[in-house]
């Protein structure tokens, strides 16, 4: 502003020093030039010669209608484009994009001559040549530790249905880019904390995954891994080594590796646990019809196995129970078993041994067991209510080798409702003695029956 009042005032003091007369106001019109008026005018001339200055072509105009063109180095804020987001056509800018910090419009992200920039960095001329380029998106591998939390959310589901193909599936999803042989070595490490049963399902899991998500050579990868990882697994599960030798042997029956992946493994020079678990799976092979025993190698599920067998193991752990007294053990094998909808015959076959033993000791042992198998929810009330009552339907037939059955079972169920396992009423259900009675015919009575 300081620019443009200077050079305003240069002109008009130029013109009144020259004689030329300087319109403005008629009181000075017809008198002398003043110098101390003149510079008072001159003051606000430039005042009045500012606010005349044309926008456009920068003109300042004098006296006599001379133009005198001025640089003016600012920009007149009034000179100020449409806001609308229209054109002065009318026509939406940018195709509705347009306007400070927005994005451009939907979908230029992807154009291939946008995203190809001179300036860029990573410009690459050579791709201007290639007509065949294929945007796609890439989502990068998930971490080991993530990796590991999925597959084992997806296995211990998978034991819970026992779809192999839902498990398959659902593995499929998991974001596995080069990492495949962690579904072998995850697979394998949870299945070492469960059951025999569970085993089973994890050695049929493989089976069916191989060639449709993992390959022999992932397989394999992820047997070297646990195998390095013995040492830290047998400190969780002790019977690790033997476990895996398992799996191993069972691997191979199946067909998803080959037997001479033995001898590879044995040529890497592991750890002793890890010899155990080869020599394990080399010994199974190499048994007598080795192949077709290892269908078998986990054991028979509890609700395939024959009645006969239950009943047999039942009958052998509670003989070793009332001989070592060892409670845990007792409760361990009932655990092995897996068959909770058979425990009623155990409460059975307790209730028998008391009466046919026909001592204290055994009375003891028996309510002691049965209240910690009630305790820990492992016997249900109505396995234990039905165990007793299958009881009470053959009492006549066990008073007839048991003369005193009844008055056994009677001290049993106090002792038993005492340690708050049994309800009062389960001592009504005993049969009374006039039902137990037996009949007969006595010689003399002509064929008459006669209460005994």
């Amino acid at each position: 502003m300081a620019e443009v009042d200077d050079a305003v005032i240069d002109v008009v003091t130029s013109e009144a020093i020259n004689g030329c007369t300087i319109t403005g106001d008629s009181d000075y019109s017809d008198k002398a030039v003043d110098p101390t008026s003149v510079e008072m005018r001159v003051k606000r001339k430039a005042k009045r010669l500012a606010k005349s200055l044309s926008r456009d072509s920068g003109i300042v105009n004098g006296h006599g209608g001379t133009a005198t063109v001025v640089q003016l180095k600012r920009r007149w804020k009034n000179n100020r484009k449409s806001r609308n987001g229209f054109t002065k056509r009318g026509e939406i800018k940018k195709g509705g994009a347009g306007g400070k910090g927005v994005w451009g419009k939907l979908g230029e992200e992807s154009d291939l001559d946008a995203a190809i920039d001179v300036k860029d960095p990573n410009y690459d001329s050579d791709l201007l040549d290639d007509d065949n380029i294929v945007l796609r998106e890439i989502t990068p591998e998930s971490s080991d530790e993530e990796l590991k939390n999925s597959i084992t959310f997806n296995i211990l589901e998978y034991y819970e249905h026992g779809d192999t193909d839902e498990a398959a599936m659902a593995l499929s999803e998991l974001n596995i880019v080069s990492k495949w042989h962690l579904i072998t070595q995850v697979s394998v490490e949870v299945a070492l904390e469960h059951k025999p049963s569970q085993r089973e399902m994890t050695s049929i899991l493989i089976s069916d995954l191989y060639g449709r998500l993992i390959k022999q050579k992932e397989i394999a990868q992820g047997f070297d891994v646990i195998l390095a990882n013995l040492p830290d697994l047998i400190l969780d599960t002790p019977d690790a080594p033997i476990v895996v030798g398992c799996f191993l042997a069972r691997t191979i029956a199946d067909d998803c590796l080959p037997p001479k992946i033995i001898d590879f493994f044995k040529e890497k020079n592991y750890s002793d646990l890890a010899n155990q678990a080869l020599i394990k799976a080399h010994n199974l092979l190499n048994i007598k019809h080795g192949l077709t025993r290892l269908d078998n190698v986990w054991g028979v599920g509890g609700s395939l196995r024959p009645v006969q067998y239950l009943v047999r193991q039942m009958n052998m752990l509670l003989d070793e129970y009332l001989c070592s007294g060892d409670l845990q053990e007792a409760i361990r094998c009932i655990l092995e078993l897996e068959v909770p909808h058979f425990h009623h015959e155990l409460v059975y076959e307790a209730v028998i041994d008391v009466i046919e033993a026909m001592n204290t000791h055994t009375e003891i042992s028996m309510c002691k067991l049965l209240k910690a198998l009630y305790d820990a929810i492992i016997i249900t009330p109505e396995m234990m209510n039905k165990g007793f009552d299958r009881v009470f339907d053959v009492l006549d037939d066990i008073t007839i080798d048991v003369p005193l059955a009844s008055a056994v079972l009677e001290r049993f169920l106090d002792m038993c409702i005492n340690s708050g396992f049994l309800e009062k009423e389960m001592l009504l259900k005993i049969p009374t003695k006039a039902s137990s009675r037996k009949r007969y015919v006595s010689e003399g009575d002509g064929g008459r029956l006669k209460e005994a």
